[in-house]
């Protein structure tokens, strides 16, 4: 009973210490939205954090878990063929037709670029041959591969259904991972395309008004919008201002602007108070006598005005600010010590140079040996003589 007591309040004292170094990083910004989440897109880093785990519909934004997926699972050259479905879909479209084909990778910027709810569907019933099965495979996929923990969707383009949501932490995480994608980087920076479709013939311009250059604001590099009746307007954004990449969620936005500016705040606090730094490879941390250190270059997150580095008791590295709030967490690795050498006597020598060495001390020795005994006769044999000169008979 003791004991169980004494894991309960280790446990207490663990949630607490989380929970402070969690809500230690949110700063007081008046944002709009009812949910916004900003990360180090290279590190993870939480950098501002509201609502983060609060249900949310994600209207739109969906399609950036779509595409990704897409990419990840499906062959780009591949062809799909048009379904009645697809071609049924409500909201904006690139105007499919019946029959058409396009391939893959066309789909998807259809999809991420002027939001065309039906090539979403193409793309989930060419990967899976139905919506259903496409909204199951790529839950599990976000589960498994992402490890987003509040998310189900239904549907690939962000329809309204009360069972597809998530939270503005998740979204930033599915932006985060999508983003170390090229062909997805590429497709979401995409401010123009010519698109030429079986019906429809057209320039596609993004709808985020960030990126296309409607609301000015240096460094982003890509972007999609979202909006339902029910969902309100949502914003997944990224920027990089050559120090450090930002990716922020914003979530139920009540007008279209709030958002954008929401967002602009965002990157405003994350550009004026973060920025990346390198721990090298091989670098010694120390904790109570013991030793850690990194296998390799590692990117962290730290505030600009300074940061300090500690090692916990389990070998995690803590970065934090200077007023001690936690900021990101590396994993180190244990220096096992050296073992101290133990004393041996020393071994006869065994190697073929030793041996011949050996052979050659010993033919000296007798060479030695007989040459003193040569001086010894001869030294006796003299003073035998000395003796008779000096003692003659």
């Amino acid at each position: 009973m003791k004991k169980l007591f004494t894991y309960f309040i280790i446990f207490l004292v663990a949630l607490s210490w989380q929970m402070k170094a969690f809500a230690a990083e949110e700063p007081s910004l008046e944002l709009k939205s009812e949910a916004a989440c900003l990360l180090d897109s290279e590190t993870g880093a939480v950098l501002y954090a509201k609502n983060v785990d609060q249900k949310m519909y994600p209207a739109s934004i969906t399609k950036i878990a779509t595409a990704i997926y897409a990419i990840e699972k499906g062959d780009l050259s591949s062809i799909a063929t048009v379904s009645a479905n697809t071609v049924r879909q409500d909201g904006t479209r690139v105007y499919l037709v019946e029959g058409e084909q396009v391939p893959l990778k066309k789909l998807i910027q259809g999809m991420l670029i002027n939001s065309g709810n039906d090539a979403a569907v193409a793309i989930a019933e060419h990967l899976d041959g139905s919506v259903e099965h496409f909204a199951e495979n790529m839950n599990q996929y976000l589960n498994t591969t992402i490890g987003v923990k509040n998310t189900h969707f239904t549907n690939p383009n962000g329809l309204f259904d009360e069972n597809h949501y998530t939270t503005a932490m998740d979204m930033a995480l599915i932006t985060n991972y999508a983003m170390k994608n090229p062909i997805f980087r590429e497709i979401f920076g995409t401010k123009e395309l010519m698109w030429v479709g079986q019906s429809w013939s057209t320039k596609l311009v993004t709808h985020h008004r960030m990126l296309k250059g409607e609301l000015p604001y240096p460094g982003i590099t890509g972007g999609k919008t979202g909006f339902t009746t029910e969902s309100r307007q949502t914003l997944s954004t990224t920027a990089d201002n050559g120090k450090i990449k930002l990716t922020a969620v914003v979530m139920k936005s009540r007008y279209k602007n709030d958002k954008y500016k929401d967002t602009a705040a965002l990157f405003d606090y994350g550009f004026s108070h973060f920025q990346n730094a390198i721990l090298k490879q091989g670098e010694i941390y120390q904790k109570d006598q013991k030793q850690y250190y990194l296998d390799k270059d590692t990117v962290i997150t730290e505030e600009i005005n300074g940061a300090t580095k500690e090692v916990a008791p389990n070998g995690i590295l803590l970065i934090k600010n200077i007023k001690g709030q936690m900021v990101q967490e590396v994993p180190l690795h244990y220096k096992e010590p050296k073992p101290v050498p133990k004393k041996t006597e020393l071994a006869a020598p065994s190697t073929k140079a030793q041996k011949a060495h050996n052979k050659q001390l010993t033919e000296l020795n007798a060479i030695m040996g007989v040459i003193i005994l040569g001086i010894a006769v001869l030294y006796i044999g003299i003073r035998k003589k000395s003796r008779k000169m000096i003692n003659p008979k």
